[in-house]
């Protein structure tokens, strides 16, 4: 195959797995077999696939207009998605940028705090404080705030530009603040407060940099402490937006509204590439303030129609269907399922919450020999590191989660 996939080498020793059709929550191979998708085709197709109002959607909207380009033009889609969004994120974010991809648009996210600066007529803040741990995408200003030693972008430290880390919390989720855990932050603001132009990180979850839970208060304080600095907070909610916690969003566990919010993976379902920048009306007054006047940035696929169509149709889905409850009973069925995993001496630590499952292991885990294993059992789920986890549809019934979890746990018993 002249193929080159994601995370991986030419040739690459892992197998790969033809999918011919998808339905519900389930991929079907070419070879006859069906695998429960446990990773929500990396955690976005929160309704399972062929999701009937949104086939429907795209089907319309492809006949009428596919795609045009945004600049000096705007279409229904865009607009009706705009009004539909600003009803769902925290209170204060009002300006929308549509991107075409969740690395464009923490891309986005950090040009317009940068550009919020200078076009406030201010030098010299150009670095990013953020945590260990953390993950934004494979592009490049969204590496360079990726974890610096740990994380997968870490070879290619040296041509980045240095931002500024801290610790990762420690506080766990539903656990009180260690002073401890934020005191590094605001000792980084304190002697570098003068380079520095925003803040940025996951909030509550921190996803592909380790599927570690924190404190909101965490989250809290940290707020707390940008406004007292005059520094921005962009908060990426590209993984956990949309439900997967529990709330809409992942903020709103700390009650914070950021100054700026990046969206997307869950926003159409897992059916077209979409994404989004959200901004408060002072950082957008401030930006078009200022020279050059505009915001210099333009996807060429931003506001596609056919995806906005998608993603309005995925709202209208939510509105209607109580995945509060879905994703609470998909957490009772993780906590439950994988509490026994906890006794696995190949096992360091078990966690969950909302619609995500994480197996710890004490070891990286052997892809080679675990996928096949998993896709033997029926179920489809991609490990990194040593981390074994499901971030299911919202639609799974309590049979296929089932399956999932059981095979989770023979993971856990691998000799």
């Amino acid at each position: 195959m002249h193929i080159w996939h994601p995370y991986a080498g030419v040739p690459s020793a892992e197998p790969r797995y033809l999918v011919t059709d998808a339905e519900g929550v389930s991929l079907q191979l070419a070879d006859g077999r069906r695998l429960i998708d446990g990773v929500s085709s990396w955690w976005t197709a929160i309704l399972g696939y062929k999701h009937p109002q949104l086939l429907r959607a795209a089907h319309v909207q492809l006949e009428r207009l596919p795609h045009v380009m945004f600049g000096g033009l705007t279409h229904e889609p865009a607009l009706r998605l705009a009004h539909k969004l600003l009803q769902l994120v925290p209170r204060g974010l009002s300006r929308i940028f549509f991107c075409d991809s969740g690395s464009v648009s923490v891309e986005v996210a950090m040009k317009m705090a940068l550009q919020y600066w200078l076009a406030k007529g201010v030098n010299g803040r150009q670095r990013f404080l953020t945590v260990r741990s953390g993950y934004h995408g494979d592009t490049w200003g969204a590496m360079s705030v990726c974890d610096p030693e740990r994380g997968m972008h870490r070879w290619l430290q040296w041509t980045l530009t240095e931002q500024v880390f801290a610790p990762a919390p420690q506080s766990a989720f539903g656990a009180p603040l260690d002073r401890a855990d934020i005191e590094p932050v605001a000792r980084l603001m304190e002697e570098r407060g003068t380079e520095l132009c925003a803040v940025i990180l996951e909030p509550i979850v921190q996803n592909a940099g380790g599927m570690r839970f924190y404190s909101a208060l965490y989250l809290t304080e940290l707020r707390r402490l940008c406004d007292r600095h005059g520094l921005l907070l962009i908060l990426d909610e590209i993984a956990t937006g949309f439900g997967r916690t529990g709330k809409m969003f992942a903020c709103e566990h700390a009650g914070v509204t950021p100054d700026i919010l990046c969206i997307g993976k869950a926003l159409t379902g897992g059916t077209l590439s979409l994404a989004a920048t959200l901004a408060t009306e002072a950082v957008a007054d401030a930006i078009t303030g200022g020279p050059p006047g505009v915001f210099m940035h333009g996807p060429t696929f931003m506001a596609n129609p056919l995806a906005c169509a998608v993603a309005l149709a995925v709202l209208e889905v939510l509105d209607d269907f109580d995945w509060r409850g879905r994703v609470a009973a998909i957490e009772a069925q993780l906590t439950h399922d994988l509490a026994e995993c906890r006794q696995s001496p190949l096992v360091e630590d078990v966690r969950v919450l909302g619609a995500i499952g994480v197996i710890e292991m004490k070891q990286p885990i052997d892809m080679a020999r675990v996928v096949p294993h998993l896709v033997d059992r029926g179920v489809w789920l991609r490990p990194f590191g040593n981390l074994l986890y499901t971030m299911p549809p919202y639609v799974i019934s309590e049979g296929e989660l089932g399956t999932v979890t059981s095979a989770m746990r023979s993971v856990c018993q691998l000799p």
